[in-house]
């Protein structure tokens, strides 16, 4: 059975996508399988679509399989059902118009990856999908921060930390740094593990190689509890910097697997 991990925030523009293609592509590519034979499965339920078209720049290079599953939320069910793949990272949408979408992945998440910019904006949206969405299902989540720029020194960063120590929210210790690279590469048409091999490309793929060690490090392992506004919720720490803890059929598409029991949106 897949471990589903699911990457949300209802609000936009914090990388989600970016995160979740990243993600999947290090997996994929560590696991040291084929495109033809991945293990690793992307799943965008996001309308919009985005990871669709980023995905079909890449096209055959694609290190993993992916689906556009936004139009049936009753479809996203079978996801636990799935057995060729070892794990399915799943994209959500950042509106708050289509939270059943996000419930009904949540209901088939292993656990949940809460992207959040340090900037202080990004703060009430995160907590407010977190508090009445993520912690109410009982999954297992913890806080990344996205795209801090190394540059703008040290003050926002230590802000975000200390906003989400005072929530009481758990954080991955990998910070992913802002690099051009990340914001082109869905243009461009490609993922991490395929940036061309200089000094700033390995720094921008190390921060999600670490981020890839602590999602499958911290999976194992019965869930500890947390209080969020009074709510118990599941989660492997309540301070910063810590761990927290199918179908057979396939159709092909463009010489790819891709598993009828999601459908996709338009073409790959």
């Amino acid at each position: 059975m897949a471990h589903v991990h699911v990457v949300a925030n209802q609000k936009g523009g914090v990388g989600k996508t970016t995160v979740t293609v990243n993600l999947a592509a290090v997996v994929a590519d560590t696991m040291g399988r084929t495109a033809a034979d991945t293990p690793v499965l992307g799943v965008s339920t996001d309308p919009q679509a985005s990871m669709l078209e980023w995905a079909k720049r890449v096209g055959d290079e694609l290190p993993f399989d992916f689906e556009q599953c936004d139009d049936d939320p009753r479809v996203l069910s079978r996801l636990r059902r799935i057995t060729k793949y070892s794990h399915i990272f799943v994209d959500t949408p950042g509106t708050l118009e289509n939270q059943p979408i996000l419930e009904e992945v949540l209901r088939q998440a292993d656990d949940v990856i809460v992207p959040i910019e340090p900037e202080p904006l990004a703060f009430s949206p995160a907590a407010r999908t977190i508090e009445s969405v993520i912690a109410p299902s009982g999954v297992r989540w913890r806080v990344l921060i996205n795209n801090w720029d190394p540059r703008d020194g040290d003050v926002d960063l230590g802000q975000t930390r200390d906003y989400l120590a005072a929530k009481r929210f758990p954080m991955f210790n990998t910070v992913i740094r802002h690099y051009k690279l990340h914001a082109r590469a869905a243009a461009e048409g490609v993922t991490v593990v395929q940036y061309a091999k200089n000094r700033v490309a390995l720094e921008a793929r190390q921060d999600f190689f670490r981020l890839a060690l602590e999602v499958l490090g911290g999976r194992g392992g019965p869930a500890k509890h947390a209080k969020v506004n009074g709510r118990a919720t599941t989660n492997g720490s309540t301070n910063g910097g810590n761990n927290g803890g199918g179908t057979n059929g396939h159709a092909r598409a463009n010489g790819r697997e891709r598993v009828n029991a999601v459908s996709t949106r338009g073409g790959r």
